[in-house]
């Protein structure tokens, strides 16, 4: 199936195109961590469009699941799919919470890293939960070990410059485990995960990583629309031999890796 790009908004394609293939599988991993159980009450932080938190609910039943992210667009379509969660926007450093709200778990799939205060996001976290709750996080591993997307980056970099890639800015198991413990959680554990991810719609995968890319480049923002489309389109050209070196019957391939750290209060 082709990604559907036409006239969608961001948060869209990031449902239509991403969520299916690169984060449902990695989430339905971090609620095993979680050990996820009937009844458990849920805070999903930095949700995006809420793939996290509408598996979650399928494991804890009537219980309390709230969804919480920065960008108010996402959470639009977050409640969009699953009006009948909780929905809120707000700061992973400040979470919007009530009154002595607390979870038996806290999840957050690869949104540490986008944090402005990492310290302050590990300090709600330990807040929103309850004694003897559970926090499962993961994010990706640093794209110079992941040699497609590593060559991605660099086909782009040709055409805009280095390119610093938050996506994979914070994926040392050591680093995350101290700022855990620094902000008072215990049986702080890590380990790194590999998965193979598969699209079918290689060059639509590499348009949408292309995006990404090109938006953290230090030219990126400068870009008119028209001009920005030329060069999504020049990059895909470039990556075409590489799309086509890693992908089978079955569509485009590539490795990517997770630090998927676990801890309690």
């Amino acid at each position: 199936m082709a990604i559907p790009f036409g006239r969608a908004s961001f948060p869209e394609l990031y449902e239509k195109a991403l969520v299916g293939p690169l984060f449902r599988p990695w989430a339905g991993a971090l609620l095993d961590e979680a050990a996820l159980a009937r009844g458990d009450r849920v805070l999903d932080i930095a949700c995006g469009t809420g793939i996290v938190a509408r598996l979650a609910k399928e494991r804890v039943g009537k219980a309390k699941v709230v969804g919480v992210d920065a960008h108010a667009p996402m959470i639009e379509t977050a409640r969009s799919v699953a009006p009948d969660l909780d929905w809120r926007t707000g700061d992973a450093g400040a979470l919007p919470l009530q009154e002595g709200e607390q979870f038996d778990a806290v999840l957050c799939q690869q949104g540490l890293q986008f944090f402005p205060d990492r310290r302050a996001a590990a300090r709600e976290m330990r807040r929103a939960l309850a004694p003897g709750g559970r926090l499962a996080l993961s994010t990706w591993r640093p794209d110079e070990e992941l040699p497609v997307l590593l060559a991605l980056r660099r086909i782009a970099e040709r055409h805009v410059g280095p390119i610093a890639d938050r996506r994979h800015a914070f994926g040392d198991p050591a680093t995350i485990e101290a700022l855990l413990r620094e902000a008072g959680l215990n049986d702080v554990r890590s380990k790194t995960v590999s998965r193979t991810i598969r699209f079918e719609d290689g060059a639509g995968f590499v348009r949408l990583n292309a995006l990404a890319l090109v938006g953290m480049s230090a030219g990126g923002a400068k870009l008119g629309d028209e001009e920005r489309e030329k060069l999504l389109a020049t990059i895909v050209a470039d990556s075409a031999e590489l799309v086509r070196a890693n992908s089978d019957a079955q569509g485009f391939a590539y490795e990517i890796r997770a630090v998927v750290a676990t801890a309690r209060r």
